[in-house]
């Protein structure tokens, strides 16, 4: 994108809705997104941030009045400087607190959106952070009763989970003039944020009203940053900053900013949604839409129902996916036929795996395999149709040849030569010609001749030369019939082969993608966790002891809620396995029963008394 793009704009009912050319863009983006959002007052700077963020001087409009110049939320979708084959994407908000607006709730949607879809939150403010600085965040303590974890109908805080899904939060301080010193000490940014959102000892009204934001903010924010950015440049140029020279700007002020994006860059994740799924540009776009739908009906956005949402989105689309690549390998094969079932099978079975490779690659919580199960039917029915076309191939093929090579015995068939007094000597040295000729080329059945007639014209032989010539045409026709139902047996146990190696191929992708599943379940909880932890021994070293016993209640809590998680993730994993277990067994002894009624068949055949017919082979 060589500009930003209008994400979240305002209707004319005055609700919030999703712009579509905004989605078809995300709709391109395959790569995972690191998504960083920033959010604050109005006119306090936030577009430049982003515009520096994108490598440029202009972009996301500044505006030079009191004006609020950003509605709704803006998007910018860019490469990610440091990291490959990844996009960062830029979302601009609208100022909070706009007195044009005058609408609380409009600024409450906003800051939830940006939290809901970012994976780096920048929160911007001007001058220091005091209690008023912080109070303007009051929107972070709403965020309770915006937003849900789990779809339980039941009115439960499950917040203590926000920790594991929300983005981390940079605090960027605009027009900071003061000394950062603590105690008389010099004193990090970092230091001074948490200077500023140290809590107060008391459990009166007033302290807890003091203490809430600040609770919420270490509470729910997995990490935390500041950076303290001096006056850009001389007051009377700051409306025209967009248009500055670098040399125009404070040094320290381009010092600040440089190390401001060199920390997001760094540091900032991809984007990823409950149990870790790496979101791309077109989930982020699912997401956005669902997320604002919610929102517009007066419901409250829930992690866990989007998860599940997304989860039916990019698994039917992992689904035509995996066929995609199926079915594009099967029909350049298709341009070969016909070919020996061996190489078929053996290209099925390396698409047949391409294609569970692709649909697991794309798909998550497939916990009930439904998903998987269907490409493996829909790649099955394929496979089956592919080669009939194979079988149907190479019949028109043998029939070409037979006719070819045949041609001139017909012609000596429709004159009658064969009619003829030595005739069927004749017959029989032309017809072993054919034959070798035909073998050499192919080992297909096509046609039969009647040989019958002939013999019995030719009136050279004796009646018991006649009975000894038709004993041998029926042993070659027994013969020949044999081996057609060896060729159907050989066949079908090289599909059989096919099918088993692709099972095990399958199992093997599957439990690979669950293991990894499980990997990223457990170390989202374990990032979790390591906030928790960290949080309580700022409260034991601050005085906060009753705060501190009462973390470790809500720990163990959390910990028995994440074994639980892990405990029946792992018996969904177990139940699939074995679901797809016995579907695969169960198609096995299909085939095997094929195979058996193949061999019963073929018994009956040799101990058959074969007609009196001769078949080219």
């Amino acid at each position: 994108m060589d500009k930003p793009v209008c994400l979240i704009d305002t209707a004319s009912d005055g609700k919030l809705c999703v712009q579509g050319s905004a989605l078809q863009v995300l709709e391109q983006i395959q790569q995972p997104v690191v998504v960083v959002a920033v959010v604050g007052l109005y006119r306090t700077g936030k577009s430049y941030l982003m515009n520096r963020l994108a490598g440029k001087q202009t972009g996301f409009a500044l505006g030079s009045t009191i004006e609020s110049k950003t509605k709704g939320i803006w998007m910018w979708c860019v490469p990610h400087p440091t990291k490959a084959e990844t996009t960062l994407v830029l979302l601009d908000t609208e100022g909070l607190g706009d007195v044009d607006k005058g609408d609380s709730k409009h600024d409450t949607n906003i800051f939830c959106l940006a939290v809901l879809l970012s994976s780096t939150l920048v929160f911007n403010s001007q001058g220091m952070i005091d209690n008023r600085a912080v109070e303007e965040l009051q929107y972070v303590t709403e965020l309770t009763e915006c937003i849900k974890v789990k779809s339980s109908d039941e009115d439960v805080d499950d917040s203590n989970e926000f920790v594991k899904f929300f983005p981390s939060f940079i605090w960027a301080v605009r027009d900071f003039t003061l000394e950062r010193k603590i105690d008389g000490k010099d004193a990090t940014e970092n230091d001074y944020l948490e200077f500023a959102l140290k809590l107060k000892h008391g459990t009166s009204k007033k302290v807890m009203e003091y203490n809430l934001p600040r609770e919420c903010i270490q509470k729910f924010f997995p990490s935390r940053t500041c950076f303290t950015f001096p006056f850009p440049t001389a007051p009377e140029n700051v409306s025209r900053l967009e248009r500055l020279d670098p040399a125009d700007l404070s040094t320290e002020f381009l010092e600040v900013t440089g190390r401001f994006c060199k920390f997001v860059f760094d540091k900032s994740d991809v984007k990823k949604l409950k149990d870790g799924y790496t979101v791309t540009g077109r989930v982020l776009g699912h997401l956005a839409k669902m997320y604002m739908d919610t929102i517009s009906s007066g419901a409250v956005p829930c992690l866990e129902n989007a998860v599940i949402a997304m989860a039916m989105i990019e698994n039917q689309a992992a689904v035509k996916e995996g066929l995609e690549v199926y079915q594009s390998g099967m029909e350049k094969l298709k341009n070969s036929f016909p070919l020996e079932l061996k190489v078929v099978s053996s290209e099925h079975q390396r698409l047949s795996s391409m294609a569970t490779q692709t649909f697991m690659t794309r798909s998550f919580r497939d916990t009930d395999g439904k998903h998987l199960k269907s490409l493996e039917e829909k790649v099955n029915e394929l496979f089956d149709g592919y080669l009939c076309q194979n079988e149907h191939a190479s019949k028109k093929r043998c029939e070409d040849l037979l006719s070819s090579l045949s041609a001139t015995m017909t012609e000596k068939l429709k004159e009658g030569v064969y009619a003829q007094s030595g005739g069927y000597d004749l017959f029989c040295k032309d017809l072993e010609d054919i034959v070798k000729k035909y073998n050499s080329q192919t080992n297909k059945e096509v046609k039969s001749v009647d040989s019958k007639a002939i013999l019995q014209a030719d009136k050279k032989l004796t009646e018991k030369e006649k009975k000894i010539k038709e004993e041998t045409e029926k042993a070659i026709l027994l013969e020949q019939e044999i081996k057609a139902k060896e060729e159907e047996q050989r066949q079908l146990l090289e599909k059989i082969e096919a099918e088993r190696q692709s099972n095990e191929e399958r199992m093997r992708q599957m439990k690979e993608k669950m293991d990894e599943e499980m990997r990223l379940q457990r170390e989202e909880a374990n990032r979790a966790m390591d906030s928790k932890l960290r949080e309580q021994a700022a409260l034991l070293e601050k005085g906060f002891q009753e705060k501190a016993e009462r973390m470790s209640q809500e720990m163990e809590v959390f910990k028995r809620q994440n074994a639980e998680a892990e405990s029946n993730r792992a018996r969904e994993f177990a139940e699939l396995l074995e679901n797809s277990s016995k579907r695969q067994e169960e198609s096995m002894a299909m085939m095997m029963q094929q195979h058996r009624e193949q061999m019963k068949a073929l018994q009956q055949q040799m101990s058959a008394r074969p007609s009196g017919r001769c078949c080219i082979m």
